[in-house]
């Protein structure tokens, strides 16, 4: 029975290679002589469909703040996407609960966590963003919230996800794996025609886990963190791991000391891997990838190991990049 691990694979083959010719891994993409504008940034093979959307957005000269909305859309509402919105994977009580935050250009910031119910989570963080006093609504609150604000309360369990969850049951063993084969966000960040730096980040979260659990995705400063004066950067993997370093502030900070978006997710990646060393933890299980977006346009990646990659659209079109890694 083929793996999702075997389904990414062949898909990305196929359908990106065939559809996007000159895909390539790359360490960096950088533009020293122009600013490259617009551009869009996101995390995984389904960052290609997503990024379709926001460049709908930003071709017609659009906000970067609603391009990534639209964006991570695309993933929330697709059932067939197991790890994001309609479709994710539930929590060992059979319970899909999802996180999102959102951040634009001006620093104001939206958040829900452990949000039940509702298809897309990013549209209520920019809810809470528009209509609160608040950064971050959880739980009931959130649900209470969303329906108060006119969105749909829909069972969000596909079939193929409650058929896993009753198989897990079995064991009950709670082995996270390393890359997108049980657990993942969509990051996404971009930088509009006039500018200004936006970005996303939404999840189902690690699967199985225990309930109420919530990872770095809704954590502004951990999964997403825009500043228009540098850059932005957004995480994907392990969130305990994000949260430890708060990692997408660290990567923004490091790009405003001068450091490329490469460089600065190097050394966030680096700042995990010393961690997670001087705790006697193994890295062959564990996975954390930054990417990373600065003022110019230039774009950075990084990841513990193999297996991540990530999807940029700007005028010369839109490709699956793998991102270098740390384990060889």
């Amino acid at each position: 029975m083929k793996t999702r691990r075997d389904f990414i694979k062949t898909a990305a083959v196929a359908g990106v290679g065939l559809a996007f010719t000159g895909v390539k891994a790359e360490s960096s993409l950088r533009f020293p002589n122009k600013i490259n504008k617009p551009i869009v940034v996101s995390t995984w093979r389904f960052g290609i469909e997503a990024n379709a959307a926001a460049w709908e957005v930003l071709k017609q000269n659009g906000r970067a703040l609603d391009a990534v909305e639209a964006g991570v859309k695309i993933p929330e509402g697709d059932p067939t996407e197991r790890s994001v919105g309609y479709g994710g994977r539930p929590d060992r009580d059979g319970r899909v609960t999802l996180d999102a935050c959102i951040m634009d250009e001006n620093s104001n910031i939206g958040s829900v966590a452990c949000l039940e119910h509702i298809k897309h989570p990013i549209s209520v963080a920019r809810a809470v963003m528009e209509k609160t006093p608040h950064v971050m609504l959880v739980g009931d609150g959130a649900l209470d919230f969303a329906l108060s604000q006119g969105f749909k309360k829909e069972n969000l369990l596909v079939a193929d996800s409650e058929k896993e969850w009753k198989d897990w049951l079995k064991k009950s063993e709670y082995v996270p794996k390393a890359n997108i084969e049980n657990h993942d966000t969509i990051g996404m960040i971009a930088l509009d025609s006039n500018g200004n730096l936006s970005g996303a980040c939404t999840t189902s979260g690690m699967a199985f886990k225990m309930h109420g659990r919530v990872g770095d995705s809704p954590i502004i400063g951990a999964g997403l963190y825009v500043d228009n004066e540098i850059g932005a950067a957004t995480a994907t993997g392990h969130g305990e791991e994000v949260i430890r370093i708060a990692g997408s502030h660290l990567v923004v900070e490091l790009m405003r000391q001068g450091k490329s978006p490469q460089q600065a997710c190097e050394e966030a990646v680096h700042r995990i891997i010393k961690l997670t060393k001087a705790r006697n933890k193994n890295l062959t299980d564990l996975q954390v990838g930054f990417i990373a977006l600065n003022k110019s346009g230039e774009v950075g990646s990084y990841c513990i190991q193999g297996g991540f990659n990530y999807a940029v659209y700007d005028a010369t079109g839109n490709r699956l990049i793998d991102a270098p890694y740390y384990l060889k």
